[in-house]
């Protein structure tokens, strides 16, 4: 990874072509989260600075012959490619550097660069393979139909704090790969990997104007990008409150809107599932790993833990006991687990729940404070245990609202139809996940929960573990079922349209093998992800007490028209990690007479 003097000149402003200061010249310092001390100074750009970088974005888009959308495919795929071999030999820095920015450990920032080199070359790989187009039969000889496949234009990305690089990647590929222009905006608070991603752009050869970056914050950067009349897509990753707002500044000019917002999720346990030591045991460790990974700043956490009445307080006592061994310090450190929290303000946030949550009759398991500080762990890093609130009930906010921090709430139900009234009672329809050793049971349950991903077994299929309620062992494997009972997997519920129209389906979010996708459920809430069940060559990573280093695993589905045209790769992209690829929707475009579909 280059050495970038300008960047460290404050220059993360990237419009044109050029590295820039803000127009206004503030700067922004960017806190390790583990000492809470600065470590960079970034750009803090504005409203001013965000005409500059849309300005450039539409001109690389409409500048004739020379314009990035009649750029070669071939071309493309193989920038992308070059980009994806730049991920790799970056590997090393580019994982510290998501570690100290996002205060995750150096492990999860690792695979995370794994993930974004898969995704560039798995959109390499599927537009690379691309149809020209599609004749539909107009019902008579004098109409000749085709569906083509444009680029939408300028894209507006507006990403999380929380796995930086990764949801970036996730936005850019994709974006790029279908010959789009983009402004990216990434959180103000944890922004230096996707600077050192358009650093990477330029260097493999991507032309100016095409990759375009505002470092700032959304009140500003984020809300010119929404409502500004050249951009012709936002795609927003984030909370609830700030996507409708990207929404509603969004609509005055009828712009094509992606939102994925957040998620609390159910992960439902029934006695059976623990009937076996090895079935309760796994029940147990995934149970913390669905709550306490990348110290729970996932929006796919399973924060709620649903579980039978007559195992409750095994299962609580053994799930706190292990709690408490999870090893939390700077990410960067050997043997560490977990990692603090993003920012004070997030420490503060989670505390105020916890106190919230006991006021209102919660009982404390383990967990619920600071923890004491240690040569690993800075006394000012932004530390909080991982916390277990047993006793909790619908009515706390807690149970209802995301919190984004290390903490797993307990709730408890006697039949079937109470344990999905009780995962179904949320505003969210992420994910959510049900484990039980009846097939029969495995399939009505997963059924009748509201949410756009369930896992059965399993809840992010991705930690190398003992096979829940059977007696075999399992490999790197996406969920598992018992026989008969394969896993249930939902289309997104989101919309993410890369090309003009409704061409390029949902969510761009790459993981496994090809998977076909199955129909939407009509119950599904919110965004979605589809889990898939898939091998994983990721060597095993050391035992842990407690929580295993990952990012979350998301899956792409397509839901319109003519994305069902596209050819999948005939094979997964070749990495040291290979992914989940997207998989294209088998459902086709209705007919029509016009020459171009939008």
């Amino acid at each position: 990874m280059a050495d970038n003097t300008e960047q460290q000149a404050g220059k993360t402003i990237h419009a044109g072509g050029e590295w820039r200061e803000a127009v206004s010249g503030a700067t922004r310092e960017i806190i390790d989260p583990a000492d809470a001390l600065p470590f960079a100074v970034v750009a803090e750009g504005d409203e001013k600075d965000t005409d500059i970088a849309v300005a450039a974005a539409r001109a690389a888009f409409d500048g004739g012959q020379g314009a990035w959308p009649l750029t070669p495919v071939t071309e493309r795929a193989a920038l992308l490619r070059r980009v994806a071999d730049l991920l790799v030999r970056d590997r090393e820095q580019l994982g510290l550097l998501e570690s100290r920015d996002a205060g995750k450990t150096v492990e999860e920032g690792r695979v995370d660069i794994d993930c974004v080199a898969d995704a560039f070359r798995y959109f390499a790989d599927l537009v690379a393979g691309e149809a020209p187009g599609r004749v539909v039969d107009a019902g008579t000889p004098e109409v000749h139909s085709v569906v083509v496949h444009e680029p939408v234009g300028v894209c507006a990305l507006i990403t999380p704090w929380n796995y930086p690089l990764l949801q970036a990647s996730w936005k850019i590929a994709p974006a790029l790969a279908a010959g789009n222009t983009f402004v990216v905006k990434p959180s103000e608070i944890t922004p230096l990997t996707t600077i050192a991603l358009i650093d990477l752009l330029v260097e493999a050869g991507l032309p100016a104007g095409v990759a375009n970056i505002v470092t700032g914050p959304g009140h500003s950067v984020g809300a010119r990008l929404a409502e500004h009349p050249d951009v012709d897509l936002v795609s927003f990753t984030g909370g609830l409150v700030s996507g409708t707002k990207v929404a509603q500044a969004a609509a005055v000019t009828v712009k094509k809107v992606a939102l994925e917002l957040g998620g609390k999720n159910p992960n439902v346990v029934f006695a059976d599932a623990c009937a076996t030591e090895e079935g309760f045991d796994t029940a147990v460790d995934q149970a913390l790993n669905a709550a306490f990974i990348h110290s729970g700043q996932v929006c796919s956490a399973g924060a709620r833990l649903i579980v039978e009445e007559t195992i409750r307080e095994r299962f609580v006592a053994e799930l706190a006991r292990r709690a408490e061994k999870i090893r939390l310090g700077r990410g960067t450190e050997d043997g560490v687990e977990c990692g603090p929290l993003v920012s004070e303000q997030q420490r503060a946030k989670t505390e105020s729940y916890v106190a919230a949550a006991l006021a209102g009759g919660a009982v404390l398991r383990s967990g619920g404070k600071r923890p004491e500080p240690t040569a690993t762990r800075p006394a000012t890093g932004y530390f909080y245990e991982p916390t277990v609130l047993d006793q909790c009930h619908r009515e706390m906010t807690v149970v209802r609202e995301e919190v984004f921090g290390p903490i797993l709430t307990v709730e408890t139900f006697r039949t079937e139809d109470e344990a999905v009234a009780l995962a179904n009672d949320t505003e969210y329809g992420l994910a959510g996940a049900v484990w039980t050793a009846d097939a029969g049971r495995a399939r009505r349950v997963a059924g009748r929960l509201r949410h756009g991903t369930v896992w059965i077994n399993d809840f992010h299929p991705i930690f190398r573990r003992r096979s829940g309620a059977a007696s075999e062992r399992a490999v790197w494997a996406g969920s598992w079922a018992p026989p008969d009972s394969p896993s249930t997997a939902r289309p997104s519920t989101c919309t993410r349209t890369w090309r003009r129209g409704r061409c390029a389906g949902s969510r761009a979010d790459p993981v496994d093998s090809p998977t076909p996708p199955t129909p939407a459920h009509p119950g599904a809430r919110g965004t979605a992800r589809p889990a898939t069940t898939h091998p994983h060559p990721h060597p095993k990573r050391p035992p842990l007490t407690g929580v295993a280093p990952c990012p979350r695993t998301l899956t792409y589905t397509t839901t319109s028209s003519s994305a069902a045209e596209r050819p999948a790769p005939s094979s997964p992209p070749a990495s040291p990690r290979t992914p989940t690829s997207p998989s294209p929707s088998s459902k086709g475009a209705p007919a029509t007479s016009a020459a171009r579909t939008y």
